[in-house]
């Protein structure tokens, strides 16, 4: 799609390079020159070593581990692109971390995806794209245009080329039954939903399994893998209902410890995730299938310096 890059800019933090050089690489742009480290007493420290004064600038920094970090560089890279007197500034959020701390469950907790959502505007944040955020309702705690991306294009064109018999596709729980439902659509499969309760905070119990798997390949769908505790519960659920094969997909791949090692050990033949957030070589496993994000991203970006609809890119 030819357009005008001239008055873009795009710069990466140290959360995702490789995913910001793929995005660039795609829409056929540099990255900024730009230097984002830490000075002696570990305060952030950016320096963009080129004018963007009137640019259009993408900073691609998904917030993941370490989350604390990665936050405050996006925050840090937006206030010195502010006054630098940039036209707009995009915040391209692959993760959303605190995403889960979206509400109240309790007396004295924080909402703290609110937050971030603040910090983010008073940065000088002037539009976000992200993908697959937790709870849907987030995009309600912004005051600035957001545009909420999903994987399942991606996904989905992956499973499609599989060729699976008797495919179902699995919901982990009941609140991520729209998530499988778009994901089944699109591979022409019927659905199934496990049904757990959570005693505690990373902690599920398996209590029933609604729709037939039985003699079937089972695909469990999941926005987020940390633990892989429930992940691998409902796999082994699924196999004593009778599953052939189950297979799992998940847009972020957190696996904080001991997610490998569950999931090596668990009944899962493969587990297939996105480049959102990067896989370091001590979370490698012959189980995972990484797909990349790069190109859909860099088609939103396109999108959305050419004034054309993002949406249309999800229906095809």
């Amino acid at each position: 799609m030819p357009f005008d890059t001239g008055n873009m800019r795009i710069l990466t933090g140290n959360a995702n390079p490789d995913l910001a050089r793929k995005i660039a690489d795609h829409i056929g742009v540099s990255l900024c020159d730009a230097f984002v480290g830490h000075f002696n007493n570990g305060e952030t420290q950016v320096m963009i070593g080129e004018s963007i004064r009137g640019k259009d600038i993408f900073i691609i920094q998904p917030t993941s581990f370490p989350v604390n970090d990665n936050l405050m560089e996006l925050l840090i890279m937006a206030d010195a692109c502010k006054r630098a007197s940039a036209r707009s500034i995009t915040a391209v959020v692959p993760y959303y971390a605190y995403a889960r701390q979206d509400r109240k469950t309790r007396g004295r907790e924080p909402i703290s995806a609110k937050l971030v959502a603040n910090l983010m505007t008073t940065a000088g944040v002037t539009r976000v794209v992200t993908v697959d955020l937790h709870a849907g309702q987030i995009q309600g705690f912004f005051d600035i245009p957001v545009d909420h991306l999903a994987a399942a294009p991606v996904l989905g064109n992956y499973f499609k080329r599989q060729n699976y018999e008797d495919l179902v596709v699995v919901s982990p729980d009941l609140g991520g039954v729209t998530r499988a439902r778009i994901l089944a659509d699109r591979v022409h499969a019927p659905i199934a939903i496990i049904e757990k309760r959570r005693p505690k905070p990373g902690c599920a119990e398996v209590m029933n399994l609604i729709g037939e798997v039985w003699g079937k390949t089972a695909l469990i769908i999941d926005d987020i893998v940390d633990t892989a505790g429930s992940l691998c519960e409902g796999a082994k659920a699924l196999k004593a209902h009778g599953a052939k094969r189950v297979l799992a997909s998940c847009t972020h791949a957190i696996l904080s410890a001991p997610a490998v090692e569950r999931i090596n050990a668990s009944p899962i033949e493969q587990l297939v995730i996105t480049d959102t957030i990067p896989l370091p070589p001590e979370k490698q496993s012959d189980k995972f299938v990484v797909l990349s994000l790069a190109e859909a991203i860099g088609d939103v970006i396109v999108r959305i310096l050419s004034h054309q609809s993002v949406s249309m890119l999800f229906n095809r």
